[in-house]
């Protein structure tokens, strides 16, 4: 089983609302980024697929499949305990997102 902080193909990423943690690929605009985003369902505002708006208030970010790189659980609440960080970007090869390397 994968540990909770691991990054994961987006494959394996959950269709049905929850919010999670992905990496953003980089672009001419800039770095690679961790936003969080969710699979929402075609509505009247839009189709299906992944979008972020807790990111931006008040802006839905639409992502489209190939510009999400990997994805990762959000990281539990403790209330009481100090804050854990945000995980930087995935910044290594795809093809480690498998674990195969073949």
């Amino acid at each position: 089983m994968e540990s909770a902080d691991e990054w994961r193909h987006m494959s394996s990423a959950p269709k049905d609302g929850t919010r999670i943690l992905v990496t953003v690929r980089p672009v001419e605009q800039g770095p690679a980024d961790v936003d969080v985003a969710y699979w929402a369902r075609a509505d009247q505002y839009g189709i299906e697929g992944w979008r972020a708006a807790d990111s931006a208030p008040g802006a839905v970010i639409g992502y489209a499949d190939p510009e999400l790189k990997c994805w990762m659980p959000l990281p539990e609440a403790n209330a009481g305990e100090p804050e854990a960080p945000m995980p930087g970007p995935y910044e290594g090869d795809d093809m480690e997102l498998d674990g195969s390397g073949i």
